[in-house]
């Protein structure tokens, strides 16, 4: 690259664009940006879940619960009967209790009753966090959630 420096005044004015400096610094952002990229792009290995559903088994000794929000409150439905959060533990605990008396001393984890959540989209996590509280405080250790596929999915794809 070569620089005009003075001369005869006939010459006319150099028009090219010297292009080191702009080379000189994209040399630089480049070298940043390989040693920067491969520190910021580090994981955690993790294998995620498949975005699969089961179709939902209902036994009869398992407890409905729809949770909403109205005016601003939290609603929580036992099938169809509205309770409060002093109700539903009750209720929760008189209903495993009585299933473990139902099925005697040899109870095993996989017979003792869940707890199926179908909560409003529009409902606030604190309502639906609140219920899966007092259903573990009750004593059920098998709280899930009962959702709505979407339309034309597969199941088991």
């Amino acid at each position: 690259m070569a620089m005009s420096v003075g001369g005869d005044s006939s010459e006319k004015p150099m028009s090219e664009i010297n292009t080191t400096p702009l080379v000189d610094v994209m040399l630089v952002l480049l070298i940043i940006f390989l040693i920067a990229v491969p520190v910021v792009i580090q994981s955690v290995p993790l294998k995620l879940p498949d975005v699969r559903f089961d179709p939902t088994t209902t036994k009869p000794e398992n407890v409905s619960l729809s949770v909403t929000s109205e005016n601003g409150q939290c609603a929580v439905y036992w099938n169809l009967t509205r309770v409060n959060s002093n109700e539903l533990r009750e209720r929760a605990v008189t209903k495993l209790q009585a299933e473990v008396d139902r099925l005697g001393p040899n109870i095993t984890p996989d017979q003792l009753p869940e707890a199926h959540i179908r909560g409003d989209v529009n409902t606030p996590y604190r309502c639906i966090g609140g219920t899966i509280y007092t259903m573990q405080q009750a004593g059920f250790a098998r709280v899930g959630f009962i959702s709505e596929p979407a339309p034309g999915g597969n199941p088991r794809a």
